[in-house]
Protein backbone atom coordinates (compact mmCIF):
# COMPACT_ATOMS: atom_id res chain seq x y z
CA UNK A 1 0.00 0.00 0.00
CA UNK A 2 1.26 3.53 -0.70
CA UNK A 3 3.14 4.80 2.33
CA UNK A 4 0.94 7.87 2.82
CA UNK A 5 -2.20 5.75 2.87
CA UNK A 6 -0.57 3.11 5.05
CA UNK A 7 0.60 5.66 7.61
CA UNK A 8 -2.78 7.36 7.78
CA UNK A 9 -5.21 5.91 10.29
CA UNK A 10 -8.69 7.22 10.90
CA UNK A 11 -9.77 6.85 14.52
CA UNK A 12 -13.13 6.96 16.21
CA UNK A 13 -13.54 8.33 19.71
CA UNK A 14 -13.90 4.78 21.03
CA UNK A 15 -10.59 3.84 19.35
CA UNK A 16 -8.87 6.70 21.13
CA UNK A 17 -10.49 5.88 24.44
CA UNK A 18 -9.37 2.25 24.09
CA UNK A 19 -5.82 3.54 23.57
CA UNK A 20 -5.92 5.43 26.86
CA UNK A 21 -7.16 8.84 25.71
CA UNK A 22 -9.52 10.65 28.02
CA UNK A 23 -12.17 13.02 26.71
CA UNK A 24 -10.13 15.92 28.09
CA UNK A 25 -6.99 14.75 26.31
CA UNK A 26 -8.82 14.30 23.00
CA UNK A 27 -10.13 17.86 23.15
CA UNK A 28 -6.72 19.17 24.22
CA UNK A 29 -4.93 17.40 21.35
CA UNK A 30 -7.49 18.66 18.84
CA UNK A 31 -7.02 22.21 20.10
CA UNK A 32 -3.24 21.83 19.92
CA UNK A 33 -3.33 20.37 16.41
CA UNK A 34 -1.99 16.95 17.44
CA UNK A 35 -5.31 15.41 16.39
CA UNK A 36 -7.42 16.57 13.46
CA UNK A 37 -11.18 16.20 13.79
CA UNK A 38 -12.48 15.60 10.27
CA UNK A 39 -16.10 15.14 11.30
CA UNK A 40 -18.01 13.93 14.30
CA UNK A 41 -16.28 10.85 15.79
CA UNK A 42 -13.54 10.75 13.13
CA UNK A 43 -9.96 11.83 13.85
CA UNK A 44 -6.58 11.57 12.15
CA UNK A 45 -3.06 12.32 13.32
CA UNK A 46 -1.65 13.33 9.93
CA UNK A 47 -3.47 14.98 7.07
CA UNK A 48 -3.89 13.52 3.57
CA UNK A 49 -5.97 15.66 1.17
CA UNK A 50 -7.94 12.83 -0.45
CA UNK A 51 -8.52 10.93 2.79
CA UNK A 52 -9.50 14.10 4.63
CA UNK A 53 -12.14 14.98 2.03
CA UNK A 54 -13.49 11.43 1.88
CA UNK A 55 -13.86 11.04 5.64
CA UNK A 56 -15.23 14.56 6.05
CA UNK A 57 -17.98 13.73 3.56
CA UNK A 58 -18.70 10.37 5.23
CA UNK A 59 -17.30 8.21 2.43
CA UNK A 60 -14.36 6.02 1.44
CA UNK A 61 -11.79 6.34 -1.36
CA UNK A 62 -12.80 4.06 -4.23
CA UNK A 63 -12.87 3.51 -7.97
CA UNK A 64 -10.14 5.09 -10.09
CA UNK A 65 -8.97 7.34 -7.24
CA UNK A 66 -7.96 4.43 -5.03
CA UNK A 67 -6.48 2.37 -7.88
CA UNK A 68 -4.34 5.33 -8.99
CA UNK A 69 -3.02 5.75 -5.44
CA UNK A 70 -2.07 2.07 -5.50
CA UNK A 71 -0.09 2.60 -8.72
CA UNK A 72 -2.52 1.22 -11.29
CA UNK A 73 -3.20 2.97 -14.59
CA UNK A 74 -6.31 5.14 -14.81
CA UNK A 75 -7.02 7.67 -17.52
CA UNK A 76 -8.27 10.51 -15.32
CA UNK A 77 -7.60 10.87 -11.61
CA UNK A 78 -8.55 14.54 -11.35
CA UNK A 79 -11.98 13.74 -9.89
CA UNK A 80 -12.15 12.28 -6.39
CA UNK A 81 -14.18 9.05 -6.58
CA UNK A 82 -15.77 7.97 -3.31
CA UNK A 83 -17.97 5.12 -2.11
CA UNK A 84 -21.04 5.85 0.00
CA UNK A 85 -23.43 3.27 1.41
CA UNK A 86 -26.82 3.36 -0.32
CA UNK A 87 -28.65 4.41 2.83
CA UNK A 88 -25.99 6.82 4.07
CA UNK A 89 -27.19 10.12 5.47
CA UNK A 90 -25.75 13.20 7.14
CA UNK A 91 -23.10 13.69 4.48
CA UNK A 92 -20.96 16.76 5.02
CA UNK A 93 -19.20 19.10 2.61
CA UNK A 94 -15.83 17.92 1.31
CA UNK A 95 -13.92 20.91 2.66
CA UNK A 96 -16.06 22.08 5.57
CA UNK A 97 -17.23 19.64 8.21
CA UNK A 98 -19.68 22.26 9.46
CA UNK A 99 -21.58 22.38 6.16
CA UNK A 100 -23.94 19.82 4.68
CA UNK A 101 -23.29 18.09 1.37
CA UNK A 102 -25.06 19.84 -1.47
CA UNK A 103 -25.06 17.86 -4.70
CA UNK A 104 -25.16 20.92 -6.95
CA UNK A 105 -22.51 22.95 -5.11
CA UNK A 106 -19.61 24.13 -7.25
CA UNK A 107 -17.12 22.81 -4.70
CA UNK A 108 -18.41 19.26 -5.26
CA UNK A 109 -18.02 19.11 -9.03
CA UNK A 110 -14.63 17.46 -8.58
CA UNK A 111 -16.13 14.75 -6.36
CA UNK A 112 -17.98 11.70 -7.71
CA UNK A 113 -20.03 9.75 -5.18
CA UNK A 114 -20.80 6.10 -5.93
CA UNK A 115 -23.81 5.03 -3.90
CA UNK A 116 -23.15 1.31 -3.61
CA UNK A 117 -22.84 -1.19 -0.79
CA UNK A 118 -19.52 -2.99 -0.42
CA UNK A 119 -19.09 -6.65 -1.37
CA UNK A 120 -15.80 -7.06 0.51
CA UNK A 121 -14.76 -6.06 3.99
CA UNK A 122 -13.20 -2.59 3.89
CA UNK A 123 -9.60 -2.66 5.17
CA UNK A 124 -10.06 0.56 7.14
CA UNK A 125 -12.37 3.54 7.59
CA UNK A 126 -11.13 5.51 4.60
CA UNK A 127 -10.72 3.07 1.69
CA UNK A 128 -12.68 0.24 0.11
CA UNK A 129 -11.16 -3.13 -0.78
CA UNK A 130 -9.24 -3.27 -4.08
CA UNK A 131 -11.81 -5.55 -5.71
CA UNK A 132 -14.64 -3.16 -4.85
CA UNK A 133 -12.60 -0.30 -6.32
CA UNK A 134 -11.93 -2.33 -9.47
CA UNK A 135 -15.60 -3.22 -9.87
CA UNK A 136 -16.45 0.47 -9.72
CA UNK A 137 -13.64 1.49 -12.11
CA UNK A 138 -14.76 -0.99 -14.78
CA UNK A 139 -18.25 0.51 -14.78
CA UNK A 140 -17.00 4.08 -14.52
CA UNK A 141 -14.75 4.09 -17.62
CA UNK A 142 -15.14 3.37 -21.32
CA UNK A 143 -14.41 -0.26 -22.29
CA UNK A 144 -10.89 0.44 -23.68
CA UNK A 145 -9.90 2.38 -20.57
CA UNK A 146 -11.42 -0.30 -18.35
CA UNK A 147 -9.29 -2.92 -20.13
CA UNK A 148 -6.18 -0.82 -19.57
CA UNK A 149 -6.98 -0.45 -15.87
CA UNK A 150 -7.61 -4.17 -15.38
CA UNK A 151 -4.39 -5.00 -17.25
CA UNK A 152 -2.52 -2.68 -14.92
CA UNK A 153 -4.13 -4.06 -11.76
CA UNK A 154 -3.00 -7.53 -12.82
CA UNK A 155 0.46 -6.41 -13.91
CA UNK A 156 1.33 -4.62 -10.68
CA UNK A 157 -0.09 -7.48 -8.61
CA UNK A 158 -3.05 -5.77 -6.96
CA UNK A 159 -5.29 -8.71 -7.87
CA UNK A 160 -5.02 -12.19 -9.33
CA UNK A 161 -6.78 -13.32 -12.49
CA UNK A 162 -9.11 -15.44 -10.34
CA UNK A 163 -10.05 -12.34 -8.33
CA UNK A 164 -10.60 -10.33 -11.51
CA UNK A 165 -12.94 -13.05 -12.81
CA UNK A 166 -14.79 -12.85 -9.49
CA UNK A 167 -15.27 -9.12 -10.02
CA UNK A 168 -16.64 -9.59 -13.53
CA UNK A 169 -18.95 -12.39 -12.39
CA UNK A 170 -20.73 -9.79 -10.27
CA UNK A 171 -21.07 -7.31 -13.15
CA UNK A 172 -23.74 -7.26 -15.88
CA UNK A 173 -23.06 -9.58 -18.80
CA UNK A 174 -22.16 -6.77 -21.19
CA UNK A 175 -18.81 -6.35 -19.37
CA UNK A 176 -17.69 -9.85 -20.39
CA UNK A 177 -16.26 -8.28 -23.55
CA UNK A 178 -13.83 -6.31 -21.39
CA UNK A 179 -12.63 -9.40 -19.54
CA UNK A 180 -12.18 -11.30 -22.81
CA UNK A 181 -9.37 -9.00 -23.99
CA UNK A 182 -7.52 -8.44 -20.70
CA UNK A 183 -3.79 -9.19 -20.85
CA UNK A 184 -1.52 -8.76 -17.82
CA UNK A 185 1.60 -8.65 -19.99
CA UNK A 186 0.94 -5.02 -20.91
CA UNK A 187 3.29 -2.92 -18.82
CA UNK A 188 1.47 0.40 -19.22
CA UNK A 189 -1.92 1.79 -20.00
CA UNK A 190 -0.73 3.04 -23.39
CA UNK A 191 0.44 -0.47 -24.32
CA UNK A 192 -3.01 -1.81 -23.48
CA UNK A 193 -4.67 0.84 -25.64
CA UNK A 194 -2.36 0.21 -28.60
CA UNK A 195 -3.02 -3.53 -28.27
CA UNK A 196 -6.73 -2.86 -28.59
CA UNK A 197 -6.10 -0.67 -31.65
CA UNK A 198 -4.16 -3.50 -33.29
CA UNK A 199 -7.03 -5.89 -32.62
CA UNK A 200 -9.44 -3.41 -34.17
CA UNK A 201 -7.47 -3.12 -37.42
CA UNK A 202 -6.91 -6.87 -37.61
CA UNK A 203 -3.11 -6.76 -37.31
CA UNK A 204 -1.08 -9.78 -36.27
CA UNK A 205 1.14 -8.84 -33.35
CA UNK A 206 3.41 -10.21 -30.65
CA UNK A 207 3.61 -8.54 -27.26
CA UNK A 208 6.77 -8.01 -25.17
CA UNK A 209 9.21 -9.65 -27.57
CA UNK A 210 12.97 -10.02 -27.07
CA UNK A 211 14.95 -9.06 -30.17
CA UNK A 212 18.59 -10.05 -30.44
CA UNK A 213 20.87 -7.04 -30.03
CA UNK A 214 17.93 -4.78 -29.22
CA UNK A 215 16.29 -6.10 -26.08
CA UNK A 216 12.62 -6.38 -25.30
CA UNK A 217 10.22 -4.36 -27.43
CA UNK A 218 6.56 -3.62 -26.77
CA UNK A 219 5.11 -4.95 -30.04
CA UNK A 220 6.20 -6.62 -33.26
CA UNK A 221 3.45 -6.32 -35.87
CA UNK A 222 3.22 -8.57 -38.91
CA UNK A 223 6.80 -9.66 -38.26
CA UNK A 224 8.46 -6.38 -39.30
CA UNK A 225 7.03 -3.31 -37.53
CA UNK A 226 8.17 -2.56 -33.97
CA UNK A 227 5.94 -0.27 -31.93
CA UNK A 228 7.31 1.21 -28.72
CA UNK A 229 4.83 3.01 -26.45
CA UNK A 230 6.99 5.74 -25.00
CA UNK A 231 6.03 7.90 -22.05
CA UNK A 232 7.70 11.01 -20.70
CA UNK A 233 8.33 9.35 -17.34
CA UNK A 234 10.44 6.51 -18.78
CA UNK A 235 11.98 8.15 -21.85
CA UNK A 236 13.05 11.53 -20.55
CA UNK A 237 16.54 12.91 -20.91
CA UNK A 238 19.13 12.81 -23.66
CA UNK A 239 20.80 9.64 -22.38
CA UNK A 240 17.56 7.70 -22.66
CA UNK A 241 16.93 9.12 -26.13
CA UNK A 242 20.42 8.02 -27.19
CA UNK A 243 19.70 4.51 -25.94
CA UNK A 244 16.40 4.43 -27.83
CA UNK A 245 18.01 5.58 -31.09
CA UNK A 246 20.74 2.97 -30.84
CA UNK A 247 18.08 0.32 -30.28
CA UNK A 248 16.18 1.51 -33.35
CA UNK A 249 19.30 1.28 -35.50
CA UNK A 250 20.08 -2.20 -34.19
CA UNK A 251 16.53 -3.25 -35.05
CA UNK A 252 16.73 -1.68 -38.52
CA UNK A 253 19.89 -3.67 -39.28
CA UNK A 254 17.74 -6.78 -38.86
CA UNK A 255 14.98 -5.53 -41.14
CA UNK A 256 12.66 -4.00 -38.58
CA UNK A 257 11.05 -0.58 -38.75
CA UNK A 258 10.44 1.12 -35.40
CA UNK A 259 7.83 3.74 -34.60
CA UNK A 260 7.23 5.43 -31.26
CA UNK A 261 3.75 6.97 -30.93
CA UNK A 262 3.55 9.52 -28.15
CA UNK A 263 1.63 8.61 -25.01
CA UNK A 264 -0.41 11.81 -25.26
CA UNK A 265 -1.50 10.88 -28.80
CA UNK A 266 -2.45 7.35 -27.73
CA UNK A 267 -4.52 8.74 -24.86
CA UNK A 268 -6.03 11.85 -26.42
CA UNK A 269 -5.90 11.21 -30.21
CA UNK A 270 -6.52 7.47 -30.49
CA UNK A 271 -8.28 7.74 -33.86
CA UNK A 272 -5.20 9.38 -35.38
CA UNK A 273 -2.86 6.74 -33.97
CA UNK A 274 -5.11 3.91 -35.15
CA UNK A 275 -5.28 5.41 -38.65
CA UNK A 276 -1.51 5.85 -38.74
CA UNK A 277 -0.93 2.21 -37.77
CA UNK A 278 -3.32 1.03 -40.47
CA UNK A 279 -1.69 3.19 -43.16
CA UNK A 280 1.87 2.22 -42.17
CA UNK A 281 1.00 -1.46 -42.37
CA UNK A 282 -0.71 -0.90 -45.73
CA UNK A 283 2.45 0.76 -47.11
CA UNK A 284 4.50 -2.39 -46.50
CA UNK A 285 1.88 -4.50 -48.29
Amino acid sequence: MPSDLLSTQVYSRSDLRASGFTTWRIERDVAAGHLIRLRRDRYVVSSHPDIDRAVRIGARLSCVTLLALWGAFVFDSSVLHLQVERRASRLRAADDRGARWVRSATAHRKVALHWVNLRHVAPNRHTVAILDALRCAVRCQTPPLAVATVDSVLHVGLATMAEVREVFASLPGRYAAVLAVVDARSESGTESLVRLMLRQIGATYELQVKVRGVGRVDFIIDGWLIVECDSKAHHQGWEKQQEDRRRDIAAARQGYTTIRPLAEDILYRPDEVRAALREILACRL
